[in-house]
C-alpha cells in the first residue's frame, strides 16, 4: 500500500519522504508507532530502492568500512585534533584573504585525519561538527563540509584514496569567498543585486585561486567552480546541466546546502536536520542529483549525532550515536526530565531497548529541536564534558 497522507504533520514523524510504500509488516509496525490512521492512495506506485520513507527511518546505505572502535573512545581521541583542525582551517583561510598561497600540505593532512577518524567511527566527528560558532562560519563550514562529504563518501563505498580527494574538495570548495568583501559575507540583511553578483563570483575566485596552486587535485578546482550548478541547468556560474557536473561536485553541492541550512547565520536561524533533509528531498532532480540526494538522506538519518530531541515522555536529550540498523532508535543522553527541569544526573539511554521491549514505546522520539532550545547549547555541554565523559 502507498501511504499518501498521515494523521499528523510529517515533521512530527521520522518519515522524511512525503509519501511512501508499505512493503512488509515491519513497515506497518513502524508507522503504527507514530500514527493512529493514514490515508492510502490506491493508484499503483512503483517501488524504488531509495524512495521508501519507512526505509529511510530504519536503514542506511552499506559502507565498505564498518566502525571498529567505541564512539566514546573516538571522541576522546579526536576532540583536541578536531579543535586543531578548526584552528588550522581558519588560519589557512585568513592567510588566503591576506594574499598568501594555499598551504596544500596542511589541507591534505587535515583531510587525512578526518578520513581516518570517520573510518574508525563516523559519529564522533559528525557530533563535533554540530558544535558551531556563528562568528567563525566560513572556516567551520569548510571543515564541516569536508567531514560530512567524507562520511557520505564512506557510505557510498568510496575507497580511502577517493575519500581523501573528496574531503579535499569539501575543505576547499569555498576558498573563493576569501576574495569577497567581509561586509558582504557577513551582511545581516538582504543583498543588493550588485552584492549578489559579487557573492556569486566566489566560484570564479575559487577556481582561479586553486588553478594557481601547484600540485592541487584537479577535482578540487572543478568543485570550487561548479558546486552551485544545478541538475536542471539553473545554477551558476555557467548554468550547465547536470550531465556536465562531476560526481564529487554533485556530492559537495548536497553537503554544502545541508550544512549551510543547519547553521545559524547572521541573517537566518538554523533549520533542524529533519527540516534541511526535507528541503533537499523536495529539490532532488532539480537542484540536486536525485539518487545522491536520497542516499544522503539515508546516510544522515533521522537523528544525527548532536541532535537535540524530545521524547514522548517529555524528556529532552542529545543524540550521542546513531543506530545503523534502526535509524529511529539512536543512543541518547537525557538532560531534562518530563517537566523540562534539569535532571539531577544525566542518563544515557539506548532507544534500541524499545525494539527489544525493555523500554516502553513512550521513549520514542517525538520531535527534533534547534540547538539552544530549552537552554541546551551543544557547545556548552561539549566544553563541560558532560557528553564526552560517558
Amino acid at each position: 500500500m502507498y501511504v499518501a497522507k498521515l494523521d499528523r504533520d510529517w515533521l512530527d514523524t521520522p518519515f522524511i519522504m512525503q509519501g511512501f510504500l508499505l512493503e512488509d509488516t515491519e513497515d506497518i509496525d513502524i508507522v503504527s508507532e507514530y500514527c493512529e490512521y493514514v490515508w492510502v492512495d490506491t493508484a499503483p506506485h512503483k517501488a524504488s530502492p531509495y524512495s521508501s520513507g519507512v526505509g529511510t527511518a530504519t536503514s542506511a546505505p552499506r559502507s565498505r568500512f564498518q566502525p571498529h572502535v567505541d564512539v566514546k573512545e573516538e571522541q576522546r581521541k579526536m576532540v583536541n585534533a578536531f579543535r586543531a583542525a578548526r584552528r588550522e582551517t581558519k588560519g589557512m583561510l585568513d592567510n588566503i584573504r591576506l594574499g598568501e598561497a594555499i598551504n596544500t600540505e596542511q589541507a591534505k593532512e587535515t583531510v587525512r585525519e578526518c578520513v581516518q577518524s570517520i573510518i574508525r567511527h563516523p559519529d564522533a566527528l559528525l557530533w563535533m561538527a554540530r558544535i558551531r560558532d556563528e562568528r567563525e562560519y566560513t572556516a567551520e563550514h569548510s571543515l564541516n563540509v569536508c567531514i560530512l562529504a567524507v562520511a557520505f563518501g564512506k557510505q557510498l563505498g568510496l575507497d580511502e584514496q577517493d575519500l581523501e580527494k573528496l574531503g579535499l574538495c569539501g575543505l576547499l570548495h569555498d576558498v573563493g569567498k576569501m576574495r569577497v568583501p567581509v561586509d558582504i559575507l557577513d551582511k545581516p540583511g538582504e543583498l543588493t543585486e550588485k552584492e549578489k553578483r559579487m557573492m556569486k563570483a566566489h566560484t570564479v575566485h575559487g577556481r582561479n585561486l586553486l588553478m594557481s596552486t601547484p600540485s592541487i587535485y584537479a577535482g578540487a578546482i572543478d568543485t570550487a567552480y561548479s558546486h552551485h550548478e544545478r541538475m536542471d541547468g539553473t545554477g551558476y556560474p555557467r548554468k550547465i546541466p547536470g550531465s556536465g557536473v562531476s560526481f564529487f561536485t554533485r556530492i559537495i553541492a548536497i553537503v554544502d546546502a545541508y550544512d549551510a541550512m543547519t547553521a545559524d547565520r547572521c541573517y537566518s536561524r538554523a533549520k533542524t536536520s529533519t527540516e534541511a533533509l526535507k528541503i533537499i528531498y523536495e529539490a532532488r532532480g532539480t537542484h540536486f542529483d536525485e539518487q545522491l540526494a536520497l542516499k544522503f538522506i539515508q546516510t544522515i538519518g533521522l537523528y544525527p549525532p548532536g541532535s537535540l530531541v524530545e521524547l514522548y515522555t517529555g524528556e529532552v536529550g542529545i543524540v550521542l550515536e546513531s543506530n545503523q540498523t534502526f535509524r529511529h532508535l539512536p543512543r541518547i543522553i537525557l538532560l531534562l526530565d518530563e517537566q523540562k527541569n534539569k535532571r539531577a544526573k544525566e542518563k544515557i539511554v539506548d532507544l534500541i531497548q524499545v525494539e527489544s521491549g525493555d523500554l516502553p514505546r513512550r521513549f520514542l522520539i517525538k520531535q527534533v529541536w534547534r540547538d539552544g532550545s530549552f537552554g541546551i547549547v551543544l557547545r556548552e555541554y561539549q566544553k563541560r564534558g558532560l557528553v564526552l565523559k560517558h
